[in-house]
């Protein structure tokens, strides 16, 4: 079997356990971690640096930012993130003091050709709900593009593939590109909106929790590349 066949089982395996509806009450979400990773070489080595940052909901205030960098072992292929991000992403989950209620990625969940984007990939080990913001339209397939949302904060469009809604293109915010929504475990569509304009401010169109790990990465990656 090659190695895209064995990924690409173990993903339709755990697609089986996805699940798009609220696993809590949605008032009683308190913090939301961001998780982003920045890369770099060294010669021929590949490393990377995850940098996991968490946030009170309500008020968007840091409470807590862990990091953790090593070499990338898994080249990039597509539609396979996870194999390369998840081993850096779960040692640093494992250095948070603080147990978020819910991780936010820079990346997909279920708008992925098997619903296995990284946000969703990662949910079944992280053990928490789930979801993804990316800034960029990551196309299904060739044939199906996104419809630009009204040019209103909250005003969003679903992404229907094959007669099924793998996510939305979201406005943030008032004269902003949209950014681009998924569940990623164990939320509904409609509250990972809700999350995602709740967590973001007037200073940038994507959540303050990865706006932040993705302004730590490229701190941390700066400081690593000193000592590898």
């Amino acid at each position: 079997m090659t190695c895209e066949a064995e990924y690409e089982a173990i993903q339709n395996e755990l697609r089986k356990g996805i699940s798009l509806y609220d696993s809590f009450e949605v008032s009683a979400l308190k913090t939301a971690a961001g998780v982003d990773l920045a890369y770099w070489k060294n010669g021929d080595v590949e490393y990377a640096v995850c940098c996991i940052v968490v946030v009170d909901i309500v008020t968007r205030e840091v409470i807590e930012k862990k990091h953790f960098s090593d070499r990338i072992e898994v080249p990039y292929i597509p539609g396979f993130l996870a194999f390369r991000e998840l081993p850096l992403i779960l040692k640093t989950a494992k250095l948070l003091e603080t147990k978020p209620d819910t991780f936010v990625f820079d990346g997909n969940g279920y708008l992925h050709p098997r619903h296995m984007g990284i946000a969703t990939h990662a949910s079944f080990y992280l053990d928490k709900p789930t979801f993804g913001v990316a800034k960029s339209y990551y196309r299904v397939d060739k044939q199906t593009d996104y419809v630009e949302p009204e040019n209103e904060a909250g005003r969003f469009t679903d992404i229907i593939i094959g007669g099924e809604v793998y996510g939305r293109a979201l406005r943030t915010h008032r004269d902003v590109r949209p950014v681009f929504v998924s569940v990623g475990n164990h939320m509904t569509l409609d509250t990972v909106c809700a999350l995602a304009l709740k967590l973001t401010d007037k200073d940038s169109h994507v959540p303050v929790p990865t706006r932040l790990a993705d302004l730590e990465t490229h701190v941390q990656r700066e400081i690593e590349k000193k000592r590898k």
